[in-house]
C-alpha cells in the first residue's frame, strides 16, 4: 500500500500508448544523443531530468545548498518529471535521459554519502513514480568519456567535475553499477567503440526482441 495519501497520490497512469524507456549513466556516455535519435526511431517523447523549471535552477543549487535541501530540490524535480512522463505516455512511447537512479547516484557520488542513505531518502516516494519498462545503463570506460567530453559543446559544471574533482568518476560510476544490480528494468549497454546510431540499433533491437509492450490499457 502507498504511503502517500490524497492528494498526494500520482494521477491515473494504467493508459500507456507505448513503452517508457530510461537512459541512465555519467556524463558523457551519450544519453542525451542516443534520447534523440531514439525519440526519432520509435515515434517517442524525449524528456531530460531535470525539465524545467528546475534545470535553470540547477548549477545554483549544487552551489548554494547543503545536502538534505539539495536533495529535496532533486526530488521535487524528480516528481516533476514523472507527472510528465505520465502525461506523455498517454499520448506515446517517453524517453528519459536520466531518471531516479541518476538522483541517487549522484546525490550519493557527490556528497560522499553511502548510497543506502540516498536510497532511504527516496524510498517514501517511490510508489510515486512512474516505473520504466527498461532502463539502459550506459556503461563507458574513463578513456572514452573524456574523449567524449573534449567534443560536448555544452558542457556543464558536472561535466567539469567528473574528471576535476578526485574519485568522482569512480564514486559514480561504483554507484551506476550498484543500484542497476537491484533495479529490476536494467539492461546494461557498453559505448565503447560504438557509434550513436549502433547504440540506436542495439535498443531498438532489444525492445522488439523481449516485445517490450506497444501498448497498455
Amino acid at each position: 500500500m502507498s504511503p502517500l495519501r490524497s492528494p498526494y497520490t500520482p494521477g491515473a497512469d494504467d493508459e500507456r500508448h507505448g513503452p517508457f524507456i530510461v537512459l541512465e549513466g555519467v556524463s558523457g556516455a551519450g544519453k542525451t544523443t542516443l534520447a534523440r535519435l531514439l525519440a526519432r526511431r520509435l515515434d517517442a517523447t524525449a524528456i531530460h531530468t531535470l525539465t524545467g523549471p528546475h534545470t535553470e535552477w540547477s548549477e545554483a543549487v549544487n552551489r548554494q545548498l547543503r545536502p538534505l535541501p539539495q536533495f529535496a530540490f532533486y526530488l521535487s524535480g524528480l516528481l516533476h518529471v514523472s507527472d510528465t512522463v505520465r502525461q506523455a505516455l498517454a499520448m506515446r512511447p517517453v524517453i528519459a535521459d536520466r531518471y531516479a537512479s541518476s538522483v541517487v547516484a549522484c546525490h550519493a557520488a557527490v556528497n560522499r554519502v553511502g548510497l543506502d542513505q540516498a536510497r532511504e531518502l527516496l524510498q517514501p516516494f517511490c510508489s510515486y513514480l512512474v516505473a520504466p519498462d527498461v532502463t539502459f545503463y550506459l556503461v563507458s570506460s574513463a578513456t572514452s568519456l573524456r574523449e567524449r567530453l573534449k567534443t560536448k559543446t555544452d558542457a556543464k559544471q558536472d561535466d567539469i567535475d567528473l574528471f576535476g574533482v578526485p574519485g568522482r568518476l569512480g564514486r559514480l560510476q561504483k554507484n551506476f553499477t550498484a543500484v542497476a544490480e537491484t533495479d529490476p528494468s536494467a539492461v546494461l549497454l557498453a559505448t565503447d567503440g560504438r557509434s550513436s546510431d549502433e547504440l540506436a540499433d542495439a535498443v531498438v533491437e532489444y525492445l522488439e526482441d523481449r516485445r517490450v509492450p506497444s501498448d497498455r490499457h
